[in-house]
């Protein structure tokens, strides 16, 4: 049970593919550190901030953000119901998984993901995303 150590510099990715990596995450017995190194928007925010509590990090000159799921669809108006249902439901299951994982509540996270909010590592601290700003590797 080696520590994992996740380095994220990521602009983000789709939502179902993030939740494999947050399950995966989630799932193994080995404890994964989260570090930012650049960026970590959208699900790349999602996922350094599921590292195990007092293991996430952040480079102090990297950009976090985070934000709403968005898609974009057309079809048959049966159909792109379909899907925005679909995108809601894992709005609300993003927002509960934030919320987990910063000590937030889901009214919180659900307010702060409705534009996108960029921040530095220190906001991103303040806000629960990450536990440290690192600069040295001690």
């Amino acid at each position: 049970k080696k520590e994992i150590f996740f380095y994220i510099n990521s602009p983000g990715g789709l939502v179902n593919a993030g939740f494999g990596v947050y399950d995966t995450m989630q799932y193994i017995k080995s404890s994964v550190s989260t570090l930012c190194i650049g960026q970590a928007s959208s699900m790349g925010s999602f996922l350094l901030a599921a590292g195990e509590n007092g293991k996430r990090f952040s480079l102090p000159n990297s950009r976090i953000m985070v934000h709403q799921p968005s898609a974009g669809f057309q079809g048959q108006a049966t159909d792109i119901e379909i899907h925005a249902n679909e995108i809601m439901l894992l709005k609300k299951r993003l927002n509960e998984i934030y919320s987990k994982h910063t000590g937030r509540t889901v009214g919180e996270i659900k307010n702060a993901l409705e534009r996108d909010k960029f921040m530095t590592p220190q906001e991103a601290k303040e806000f629960g995303l990450i536990d440290k700003v690192v600069e040295k590797r001690v």
